[in-house]
Order: C-alpha cells, then structure tokens, then sequence
C-alpha cells in the first residue's frame, strides 16, 4: 500500500545501544561543569520523557528513578531529589505516550510541558522542605526551554530510524 504524502513515515525499530548512548549522553550534558543556573534545560529529563513516550517498555519509571540517583550524586542535591522528580515525570510520559503521538511536534511540545513544571516544581519543593535556598524566578524558563527542545530531540533521536523515502535494489524497505 502506498502511503499519502500527509502520513507519518514508517520507522525502523529503535536500537537499544543508540537508546542507552542517547541516555548517557544527556547525562553527561548535564554533568557539564559550567556552573548550574536555574533557567538551564535538563537535557536528561528531555531524553527520558522522549524515550519513554517512544520506546516506554525499553526505558521507563526504574531508569529514571536510576539516572535520578546519579543526577543527585553528581549535583550534590539531597538524595532521591531528582530521583523522585525523574520517576514521576517518567510516569506521566508513559502515561500519555500513545495519545501523545498522534500530535504534531509543536502540540507534543505543549503536552510534554506541564511534564517539565511538575517535574521542576517537584525538585523545588523538596529542596525548600530541607532548608534549601530558594533559586529564583528564572527557574520558570527551564521547562519552556526543554518544551522548545522538543522538536529537536525528537528530529535527532529519530534519525536513525527514520526508513529510505523511496525504496531501490539497495533499499527494499
């Protein structure tokens, strides 16, 4: 059957070294030591959520809850901070993943975005619960950013699914 020119391309299944590397390399943008602000984007909750509304059976709430722990370890933060933000935004991604792609990016930009400000309001909370210091209004551009982000994450991580458009000898699919 020959798909309309309007339709979602066909993708080939993900790879569970690309899914990990995807995984560790937003862990390690995170880890960049340029001192963390609180308008910067969490580009591992970015990945996370994205892969939990792609591939929910292949990374889901335990992964989160994992790469919490090493978030929280690296920052310095109480421990289970980001943890508990992490797998409850998991949570909720899982939770929308199959109405969620039935959207255009932008409207899955939208979606995903009270993800991100209950996953930063989460992470506040428990900071201010312990004693933290508050870290400013500008905390609020951090999920807009990461909402922002959306459609490029969602252009580089399905790349390497993406099938050949027209199909040949060399390409049967």
């Amino acid at each position: 059957m020959i798909m309309p020119r309007g339709a979602s391309q066909l993708l080939l299944p993900a790879n569970p070294l690309f899914i990990a590397f995807s995984l560790v390399i937003g862990l390690l943008i995170d880890m960049v030591p340029v001192g963390r602000q609180p308008w910067m984007p969490d580009v591992l909750a970015l990945v996370l959520v994205f892969w939990n509304v792609h591939q929910p059976r292949r990374v889901g709430v335990g992964w989160a809850f994992v790469f919490g722990l090493m978030i929280d370890v690296h920052h310095g933060a109480l421990l289970g901070q980001h943890a508990l933000a992490y797998s409850l935004l998991a949570f909720g991604a899982v939770a929308l993943h199959r109405r969620l792609l039935w959207f255009t990016l932008g409207a899955q930009a939208l979606h995903v975005l009270p993800l991100f400000v209950a996953a930063q309001a989460i992470a506040v909370v428990v900071r201010l619960m312990v004693g933290g210091m508050w870290p400013g209004w500008s905390l609020v551009l951090a999920p807009l950013l990461q909402a922002a982000l959306w459609p490029i994450a969602a252009a580089l991580l399905l790349a390497p699914q993406r099938r050949a458009p027209d199909p040949d000898a060399h390409r049967p699919l």
